[in-house]
Protein backbone atom coordinates (compact mmCIF):
# COMPACT_ATOMS: atom_id res chain seq x y z
CA UNK A 1 0.00 0.00 0.00
CA UNK A 2 1.35 3.42 -0.91
CA UNK A 3 0.27 6.90 0.05
CA UNK A 4 0.23 9.68 -2.50
CA UNK A 5 2.88 12.30 -1.78
CA UNK A 6 1.71 15.51 -0.21
CA UNK A 7 3.51 18.80 0.16
CA UNK A 8 4.18 18.22 3.84
CA UNK A 9 5.46 14.70 3.16
CA UNK A 10 7.86 15.95 0.49
CA UNK A 11 8.92 18.86 2.70
CA UNK A 12 9.56 16.60 5.69
CA UNK A 13 11.54 14.15 3.55
CA UNK A 14 13.57 17.01 2.14
CA UNK A 15 14.24 18.42 5.61
CA UNK A 16 15.21 15.03 6.97
CA UNK A 17 17.33 13.65 4.12
CA UNK A 18 18.57 16.41 1.82
CA UNK A 19 21.91 16.94 3.62
CA UNK A 20 22.61 13.21 3.69
CA UNK A 21 21.71 12.92 0.01
CA UNK A 22 24.01 15.80 -0.93
CA UNK A 23 26.90 14.18 0.99
CA UNK A 24 26.27 10.81 -0.66
CA UNK A 25 25.92 12.29 -4.13
CA UNK A 26 29.02 14.46 -3.59
CA UNK A 27 30.97 11.28 -2.98
CA UNK A 28 29.52 9.66 -6.06
CA UNK A 29 29.85 12.63 -8.41
CA UNK A 30 32.95 14.22 -6.89
CA UNK A 31 31.41 17.67 -7.14
CA UNK A 32 29.35 19.52 -4.55
CA UNK A 33 27.38 21.55 -7.12
CA UNK A 34 26.57 18.46 -9.17
CA UNK A 35 25.45 16.74 -5.96
CA UNK A 36 23.04 19.57 -5.22
CA UNK A 37 21.61 19.30 -8.73
CA UNK A 38 21.31 15.53 -8.39
CA UNK A 39 19.57 15.94 -5.03
CA UNK A 40 17.03 18.21 -6.69
CA UNK A 41 16.53 15.54 -9.34
CA UNK A 42 15.89 12.97 -6.60
CA UNK A 43 13.19 15.11 -5.03
CA UNK A 44 11.71 15.87 -8.43
CA UNK A 45 11.34 12.14 -9.01
CA UNK A 46 9.86 11.71 -5.54
CA UNK A 47 7.30 14.41 -6.24
CA UNK A 48 6.14 12.42 -9.29
CA UNK A 49 5.59 9.16 -7.45
CA UNK A 50 3.78 7.93 -4.35
CA UNK A 51 5.76 7.61 -1.13
CA UNK A 52 5.50 4.07 0.22
CA UNK A 53 4.01 3.58 3.65
CA UNK A 54 6.86 1.82 5.42
CA UNK A 55 9.05 1.92 8.51
CA UNK A 56 11.68 4.66 8.46
CA UNK A 57 14.61 2.35 7.60
CA UNK A 58 12.73 1.07 4.54
CA UNK A 59 11.72 4.60 3.58
CA UNK A 60 15.37 5.71 3.74
CA UNK A 61 16.29 2.70 1.62
CA UNK A 62 13.65 3.67 -0.95
CA UNK A 63 14.87 7.26 -1.02
CA UNK A 64 18.54 6.32 -1.41
CA UNK A 65 17.64 3.75 -4.06
CA UNK A 66 16.22 6.63 -6.08
CA UNK A 67 19.39 8.65 -5.37
CA UNK A 68 21.54 5.74 -6.47
CA UNK A 69 19.58 5.44 -9.72
CA UNK A 70 19.96 9.19 -10.32
CA UNK A 71 23.72 8.84 -9.72
CA UNK A 72 23.93 5.92 -12.16
CA UNK A 73 22.10 7.98 -14.80
CA UNK A 74 24.49 10.87 -14.12
CA UNK A 75 27.53 8.61 -14.63
CA UNK A 76 26.11 7.26 -17.88
CA UNK A 77 25.61 10.79 -19.19
CA UNK A 78 29.15 11.79 -18.15
CA UNK A 79 30.61 8.81 -20.00
CA UNK A 80 28.82 9.98 -23.14
CA UNK A 81 30.22 13.51 -22.81
CA UNK A 82 33.47 13.49 -20.83
CA UNK A 83 34.50 16.65 -19.00
CA UNK A 84 37.71 17.74 -17.37
CA UNK A 85 38.60 15.73 -14.31
CA UNK A 86 39.81 16.71 -10.85
CA UNK A 87 43.37 15.93 -11.80
CA UNK A 88 43.42 18.81 -14.29
CA UNK A 89 44.12 21.38 -11.56
CA UNK A 90 47.77 22.45 -11.91
CA UNK A 91 49.90 20.83 -9.22
CA UNK A 92 51.48 24.14 -8.21
CA UNK A 93 48.08 25.53 -7.16
CA UNK A 94 46.96 22.51 -5.12
CA UNK A 95 47.21 22.43 -1.35
CA UNK A 96 47.38 19.32 0.83
CA UNK A 97 43.62 19.23 1.34
CA UNK A 98 42.98 19.40 -2.41
CA UNK A 99 45.59 16.70 -3.00
CA UNK A 100 43.87 14.44 -0.49
CA UNK A 101 40.43 15.13 -1.99
CA UNK A 102 41.75 14.24 -5.45
CA UNK A 103 43.43 11.09 -4.10
CA UNK A 104 40.21 10.08 -2.35
CA UNK A 105 38.10 10.63 -5.48
CA UNK A 106 40.55 8.61 -7.52
CA UNK A 107 40.58 5.84 -4.91
CA UNK A 108 36.78 5.75 -4.81
CA UNK A 109 36.76 5.52 -8.61
CA UNK A 110 38.83 2.31 -8.42
CA UNK A 111 36.11 0.54 -6.43
CA UNK A 112 33.43 -1.45 -8.21
CA UNK A 113 30.30 0.71 -8.53
CA UNK A 114 28.22 -1.24 -6.02
CA UNK A 115 31.04 -1.37 -3.43
CA UNK A 116 31.58 2.37 -3.81
CA UNK A 117 27.87 3.08 -3.40
CA UNK A 118 27.57 0.85 -0.33
CA UNK A 119 30.66 2.47 1.22
CA UNK A 120 29.39 6.01 0.57
CA UNK A 121 25.91 5.21 1.83
CA UNK A 122 27.42 3.99 5.09
CA UNK A 123 30.34 6.35 5.67
CA UNK A 124 29.09 9.56 4.07
CA UNK A 125 25.31 9.34 4.42
CA UNK A 126 25.27 7.42 7.69
CA UNK A 127 22.70 4.84 6.61
CA UNK A 128 22.35 1.66 8.63
CA UNK A 129 23.23 -1.68 7.06
CA UNK A 130 19.52 -2.47 6.84
CA UNK A 131 18.81 0.81 5.00
CA UNK A 132 21.68 0.15 2.60
CA UNK A 133 20.46 -3.39 1.99
CA UNK A 134 17.06 -1.99 1.10
CA UNK A 135 18.53 0.73 -1.17
CA UNK A 136 20.84 -1.64 -3.03
CA UNK A 137 18.73 -4.83 -3.05
CA UNK A 138 21.31 -6.72 -1.00
CA UNK A 139 21.29 -8.77 2.16
CA UNK A 140 22.64 -7.21 5.35
CA UNK A 141 25.52 -9.71 5.28
CA UNK A 142 26.38 -8.71 1.71
CA UNK A 143 26.39 -5.05 2.78
CA UNK A 144 28.72 -5.83 5.69
CA UNK A 145 31.06 -7.74 3.37
CA UNK A 146 31.10 -5.00 0.72
CA UNK A 147 31.83 -2.28 3.28
CA UNK A 148 34.71 -4.32 4.68
CA UNK A 149 36.12 -5.01 1.22
CA UNK A 150 35.81 -1.33 0.21
CA UNK A 151 37.62 -0.19 3.35
CA UNK A 152 40.47 -2.60 2.71
CA UNK A 153 40.81 -1.53 -0.93
CA UNK A 154 40.70 2.17 -0.03
CA UNK A 155 43.38 1.70 2.64
CA UNK A 156 45.62 0.00 0.12
CA UNK A 157 45.06 2.61 -2.60
CA UNK A 158 45.40 5.59 -0.24
CA UNK A 159 48.46 4.35 1.66
CA UNK A 160 51.00 5.95 -0.72
CA UNK A 161 49.25 9.36 -1.08
CA UNK A 162 48.79 9.58 2.70
CA UNK A 163 52.42 8.73 3.32
CA UNK A 164 53.51 11.38 0.80
CA UNK A 165 51.30 14.03 2.42
CA UNK A 166 52.61 13.14 5.87
CA UNK A 167 56.17 13.41 4.58
CA UNK A 168 55.46 16.82 3.00
CA UNK A 169 53.78 18.06 6.16
CA UNK A 170 56.62 16.98 8.41
CA UNK A 171 59.25 17.97 5.89
CA UNK A 172 62.75 16.61 5.62
CA UNK A 173 64.28 15.54 8.88
CA UNK A 174 66.28 18.24 10.60
CA UNK A 175 69.79 17.63 11.68
CA UNK A 176 70.36 18.27 15.31
CA UNK A 177 73.39 20.21 16.34
CA UNK A 178 75.99 18.40 18.33
CA UNK A 179 78.10 20.41 20.79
Amino acid sequence: MTAVISTTDAASLFAQYSDRLVRYLSGVSGEREAARDLTQEVFLRISRSPIPVAPEDQLAGWLFKIARNVAIDHHRQRRRRPETDLGSVPEATRDAQQEMAIALQQALATLPDLDRDVFLLREVSGLSREEIASACDLTVDAVRSRIHRARLELRAVLAAPLAALRHERIGPSRKTRTP
